[in-house]
């Protein structure tokens, strides 16, 4: 079985930082590209940043300058760095990974990690 396992969200004050993580697990062959979305309460999920097996990057214009994602692909982890933080930040913020496992290719969801911006 596959899971992707995220941890580091909180409550922070508007300018604050917090840097995500998610961790994948299971049989796993290859993981190709990683992301994080995220869902404010009454929106649609929406991309957030994504990065390739290459290291490209793209960000949501609402974050760029302010997010940064990485990974370490010997382990299967990507992160979120986020700084500057707004209370439109606020929203469960979920990790995505495009992997190929012992099943066959497919797209594999986390539990989602709460984060809240307020003072």
């Amino acid at each position: 079985q596959v899971q992707l396992v995220e941890s580091g969200g909180g409550l922070v004050q508007p300018g604050g930082s917090l840097r995500l993580s998610c961790a994948a697990s299971g049989s796993i062959f290859s993981i190709n590209s990683m992301a994080w979305y995220r869902q404010a309460p009454g929106k649609q999920r929406e991309l957030v940043a994504h990065i390739t097996s290459g290291g490209s990057t793209n960000y949501a214009d609402s974050v760029k300058g302010r997010f940064t994602i990485s990974r370490a692909n010997a382990k299967g982890t990507v992160f979120l760095q986020m700084n500057n933080l707004k209370p439109e930040d606020t929203a469960v913020y979920y990790c995505y990974a495009d992997l190929y496992a012992p099943i066959g290719p497919g797209v594999f969801w986390g539990q989602g990690t709460q984060v809240t911006v307020s003072s």
